[in-house]
This record gives C-alpha cells, structure tokens and sequence, in this order.
C-alpha cells in the first residue's frame, strides 16, 4: 500500500499514516502500478517572510474598507432617514435602518456561501470576485438615492454579497502564513476595520454634507475597489481538502452534499455550541453602531454625534491587538476571553440610556469598543482551535452565516421600538441582554468533549505552546504506541539522518519500516532535499 510522504518548506519529514488515510486531510496518492508512493508537498506556516507580511496587509486592508463603510452607516442612516422623514413616511426610521441591517445582514448570512467557493475555486479568486461586487453594488447605489427599495438590493444586498466572499477568506488566509503569532496577526488585521471606523466618518459625513449621497457613494466604490488588488496577494499555501469518500450505499445527493460541506465539524459539540452562542449574543450587537448618532442627537444636542462611534472603532483597534497578542499566551483560554467581552459588551450596552453626560458616553464608548476588538479578534483563532487547518475555512463561513439573523433582526427593531416610545431607553436595554446570555450558553463549553485525535494532541501540548500552534498540531497527532525497541532504532536512525526524532512517526500501525536510500549515509547534505516513502513490511 502506498503512502504519502510529507514535504514541508523543502524538508523531509515523517508522514502520518492512521487506518490506511493521511492524516494531514488528504488520501495517499497512487501511481499506475499501484506500489510507488506519490509525494504531496505540505507547507508549514513561515510565520513570517516578505509574503507573508503583504498577505497580512493586505487582508488588514480589506478588513478595513468592508466593515469601514458598514460600521459608518451611522452617517447614511441620519441623511437617509431625514430623507424619507422629509417625504412624510411614518417608518423612515425602520426603512433607513433596514438597508444598513441587509448589508451587514448579507455579509453574514452567505458568509458559507464563501466558505465553500473559498475550498472550491480558491482564497484569491473568491475575494476577487467579492470585490467586483463591492465596489459594482456601491456605485450603483450612486444612481437610487431617492428610492430606498432599489438601495435594498444594491447597498444591502449587493454589498453585502461581494463583503461575504471577500471577508472570510481575509481570515483564513492567516492560517496559511502564521502559525505561533495567529492570535495577534489576526488581531492586527481585523483592526482594519477599527482604523477605517475610526477615520470614515468624519469624512465620510463631511463628504455627505457637501456632495451628497450620489457623490459619496460614488467615492466608496473606488474605495472598495482596493479589495480586488488584495485579492491579487491572496497566494494560499495549503493544498486544498480533498474530495470525499464514496461510500457503498451514500446516495448521490448525500455525496454532492459532502463534497461541498465540510460535517466534520459538524460532528464537534464544541464547535456546535460555540456556533449558536454567539449568534445568540449578537442579537443586540449592532444596534448602537447604527443607532448611536440618533441617540446623540436625542439625549446630547449639539454634541458630535460621530463621535461616540468613532471612540468604539479607536478602543475597538487597540483591543484587537491587545487581546490578539494575550490569546497567543500559553494556557490562555480564548473562549473564557470572548465570554468576558460579551458581558462587558451586553453591560456597558444597557448602561447607555443611564448615561448622563456626554463624557460618560465617550467613557462607555471607549469600554464597549475595547472587548467588540477581544471578540472579533478571537473568531479566527478559536475556530481554529477546534477545527483545526481544514476545518477553519467553513467554520468562520458558517458561523458568520448564523450570526446573519440577529445582525439583520437587531436594528430595525431597536428602530420600530423607537417609532413607538419616542426614546431610545428600551432598544438599548433589550440590547444589552443577548450578549450576556450568549456569554452563558458558553460555558457549556467546558461540559463536552469531543472524542478525536485533536482534543488529545491539544491536551497534551497545552503546557509547552500556545493553542494557535496545538491547532495547526492535530492534523499530525500520535499515540506514540510503537513497539519497544522498534520505536527507539526508527529514532536513532531518524537522528543519524540528520531528521529531528520529536517528528511523529507512523502511528496505529504496529508493523512498518522506514526505507531510506542507501546513499544518504555517504551524503548527508542532501537529504533534507529528497523525497522518502514508506512500506510495510
């Protein structure tokens, strides 16, 4: 039977052969004859790298103008509310909110639909297409000012689509550049979208006041036309998931559908339950990134009423990367971390109508932003804490998608509690209570355990490196139940070949050898060049 070697950045190393599969996610590859092994290059993450740093901007770019022109909605929603209020409609508040609510919404919702494009067609072709209909969308916005149904479809739905496939492969194309420094790469990319939250709508609202909307859409479609040249630097270095088995008996439906999903994370009750909390938790989210302006407005006139949003996106930058660089620490549990900024979110939330000042509004904006940056920068990481490299793609697509119905939902509902009460004291309170019930269906966490190698590899290396790196360390787990002496002589002539002897050998196979060409012993330099295989005896 032949088995596949693994190639990693030029260097041989023990493949891991479990039942017969690789267990690196990809079948052994046979030749003709049916005896040869093939040879699958696998690379490790370079941590770093002139590539690796481009890939890193660039996603950070992207992060940046998506959630940049959605977090400021803030500055549409007023012009456009005013506009329907004007006209004389009794929900102008609801309608403006709504197209808001679709972008962000949309974004969500086909966020799987990217997930599996991204394993399908590739990171750099999924996000290029993304970005023709980000910036297509917006500039057709620039022609439906005054018809809000026609902004439905393009500003919300539009937008929202090309945002969903460019926005979860800007995540995942982190696990293949950065391994050790996941956790703090991932917290400086998605401070994009603090830095563009924190800049945009000061401009954003002075270019709407002088231009108005036609002109300012315009201008946020060349601005989101920089997310089709980060596409050109999305280079992924993991091979990608291989198709599924046939099964005897699997229908061909069952078997399209497999081919398309990944139920292998299905099949984790940790990722299940960490999938439904925070969609719970987000149900209020998004309501003051929408509403805040109105409120200021309202409570504090006269005041900036940008202002308070732009302090969550500066506090919100500052807690990506804080928060990032803290969940890259050894034996740091990074959904405890998410926990404590939901109920520090949820709090500070239905503390907003109590507010009696202006400066205590800054304060609290400044507290809520901090832990909205510890939760976005711990997505990526903890989906790749239980998933593992393979799983992580369509982990973040299908988690995003879930968490589509209570972004959408939350707004125009805060806004049609507003309609009718007059004050914003009740939205903002109902708010304030999903994420710290969220925060608590979290702790279930700790109660399953899901029986595969993975939980077993990250147990084991807890105490030595940080859960960004045991993730990436369960494609290869080992029960290092090798025989006696036939484990030791494998590593001893493992070492004498110059290969490191902590590489996991075969493991659930009692009974195999490592043949290594004759004319290493006489060429040790070469080794790390050549490609070895493995049969049983």
């Amino acid at each position: 039977m032949a088995e596949t070697v693994k190639i990693v950045n030029g260097e041989t190393k023990a493949g891991t052969i479990v039942n017969g599969s690789a267990i690196n996610g990809h079948l052994p590859k046979v030749v003709k004859n049916g005896s040869a092994p093939a040879v699958e290059e696998v690379h490790d993450p370079p941590d770093g790298g002139t590539r690796a740093w481009l890939v890193m901007v660039g996603a950070f770019l992207c992060n940046g103008v998506l959630f940049g022109v959605i977090n400021t909605y803030s500055v549409i929603y007023l012009s456009l509310q005013k506009q329907l209020h004007d006209l004389g409609d009794t929900e102008a508040s609801s309608k403006a909110a709504l197209v808001g609510s679709l972008t962000i919404g949309t974004t969500f919702l086909l966020s799987p639909v990217s997930g599996i494009l991204t394993d399908k067609i590739g990171l750099r072709l999924t996000t290029l297409i993304g970005g023709v209909l980000t910036c297509g969308g917006m500039f057709l916005s620039s022609f439906f000012t005054h018809n809000v149904s026609a902004l439905y479809f393009t500003y919300g739905i539009m937008f929202g689509l090309g945002a969903a496939l460019a926005y979860t492969p800007s995540l995942a194309i982190l696990g293949h550049y950065f391994k050790k420094y996941l956790g703090l790469v991932n917290g400086i990319v998605t401070a994009g979208s603090s830095v563009f939250t924190a800049i945009m709508p000061i401009l954003l609202n002075k270019l709407v006041q002088e231009t108005g909307l036609a002109t300012s859409f315009r201008v946020l479609s060349v601005i989101s036309s920089f997310v089709i040249f980060c596409a050109l630097l999305y280079k992924p270095l993991q091979p990608p998931p291989p198709p599924p088995r046939v099964k005897p008996g699997r229908s061909k439906f069952n078997t399209l559908m497999r081919s398309f999903i990944n139920f292998d994370n299905w099949k984790k009750k940790k990722y299940i339950i960490w999938a439904l909390s925070i969609p719970i938790a987000l149900f209020g989210y998004f309501v003051p990134y929408v509403h805040m302006g109105k409120f200021v407005l309202d409570s504090f006139p006269g005041e900036g009423e940008n202002l308070p949003v732009m302090c969550i996106g500066i506090t919100s930058g500052l807690g990506r990367l804080l928060f990032g660089f803290i969940a890259d620490i050894p034996r740091v549990n990074r959904v405890l971390l998410q926990q404590i900024a939901f109920v520090f979110i949820g709090t500070m939330t239905m503390c907003l109508p109590a507010t009696g000042s202006f400066t205590l509004l800054l304060v609290i904006a400044l507290a809520m932003g901090l832990f909205d940056g510890c939760f976005i920068s711990l997505l990526g990481p903890i989906a790749y804490d239980i998933c593992g490299p393979r799983g992580a793609t369509q982990a973040i697509g299908f988690l995003l998608g879930l968490c589509s119905v209570p972004l959408t939902v939350g707004p125009p509902v805060a806004g049609m509690l507003y309609d009718h009460t007059g004050s914003y004291k009740l939205p903002l309170i109902l708010a304030g209570i999903p994420p710290l019930f969220g925060a608590s269906t979290m702790f279930l966490i700790r109660c399953v355990k899901d029986d595969t190698a993975c939980s077993d590899a990250v147990m084991k290396d807890s105490t030595h490196q940080p859960l960004a790196q045991t993730a990436w360390d369960c494609e290869n787990p080992t029960d290092g139940k090798l025989n006696g002496h036939v484990r030791e002589e494998r590593r001893a002539t493992l070492a004498s070949s110059g290969i490191d002897i902590k590489t996991p050998l075969l493991s659930k196979v009692a009974v195999s050898s490592l043949v290594l060409e004759s004319y290493i012993s006489g060429y040790p330099e070469t080794h790390r060049q050549r490609k070895y295989s493995y049969s049983y005896l």
